[in-house]
């Protein structure tokens, strides 16, 4: 792959959208060839089963939820990943695998190596080139997110505390792809370090 890959992790309310999307503006400002999405979504048919994943009103079971998250990243991987990293792209994206071995391996229980082994299938063997992880305390984070809640916002704290220790530990288990920022009051200010860091790759 001639691009190359950046991807965004964090627990709820980190502001992952607003840092991703601040990233990106800032490279194509520089003019450079950026393409943006999140997941899962980004296309017509992960869209669909972001709606399935997040309505409060699914009961999904645990094996179910993981496959449909790399149902969805399938696609967009498919239309719009692997082509954007061929034609020698940068991609920006809010969230990727990190985030279900998190959320559903660490989070709900399901075998890490089973989510990594599907989860290579699923894209293709397409792997991020750095991922920033916004580390923000669990109860910070939530209290943002308290008029909005979808089907995981309203997991417990203690379903929330598991996540952001799956992403630590995959943090600590690779230090250099997974780069720690810690979220600061001022927007800006977490937005610098992440360019300190991205400016290295890019």
């Amino acid at each position: 792959m001639k691009g190359k890959f950046i991807t965004f992790e964090g627990s709820e309310g980190c502001g992952k959208s607003t840092q991703s999307k601040m990233l990106f503006s800032h490279l194509k400002s520089k003019g450079l060839r950026v393409t943006y999405l999140r997941e899962p979504g980004g296309v017509k048919v992960s869209e669909i089963i972001r709606k399935i994943l997040l309505d409060s009103k699914n009961k999904i079971s645990p094996l179910a939820e993981t496959l449909l998250y790399m149902a969805a990243r399938a696609q967009v991987v498919e239309e719009i990943i692997k082509p954007a990293l061929i034609a020698g792209k940068i991609v920006v994206c809010d969230r990727f695998m990190d985030s279900t071995i998190a959320y559903q391996g660490y989070g709900l229980g399901i075998d890490i190596k089973l989510i990594k082994s599907i989860g290579n299938f699923a894209t293709q063997g397409i792997a991020p080139d750095l991922t920033i992880f916004l580390d923000l305390p669990v109860k910070s984070g939530l209290k943002y997110r308290h008029n909005c809640k979808d089907r995981i916002e309203q997991r417990s704290v203690s379903y929330h505390e598991k996540v952001r220790k799956g992403y630590l530990a995959l943090a600590k288990g690779q230090p250099q792809r997974i780069k720690i920022v810690k979220v600061q009051e001022d927007k800006f200010k977490t937005q610098e370090k992440i360019r300190e860091i991205v400016n290295a790759l890019c």
